[in-house]
């Protein structure tokens, strides 16, 4: 389908499902247009927000962590050794 430099959009639906989308949309006081552009903000705000967490978006660095050495260290080492039986 061609895409032009206006800004309309032309697609084809089914008449039925165009007809029922029309009373629904009279139902709850929209037109088509509002309907659309609603629809399509939402789509790319969501979007928008996907791409914030994708794995493709930039990460902070990696932190490195490190065991404490120190008397913290030794008393973790000591409660390792009492529990394995040594």
């Amino acid at each position: 389908m061609a895409r032009g430099e206006s800004g309309r959009i032309v697609l084809e639906i089914n008449p039925t499902e165009k007809q029922e989308l029309y009373n629904a949309l009279t139902r709850d006081g929209m037109t088509l247009k509002d309907w659309f552009l609603r629809r399509a903000t939402e789509y790319l705000r969501e979007r928008e927000q996907r791409q914030l967490f994708s794995a493709d978006a930039p990460a902070e660095g990696q932190t490195p962590y490190r065991v404490a050495g120190g008397a913290e260290g030794k008393r973790h080492e000591k409660t390792k050794r009492k529990g394995s039986g040594r």
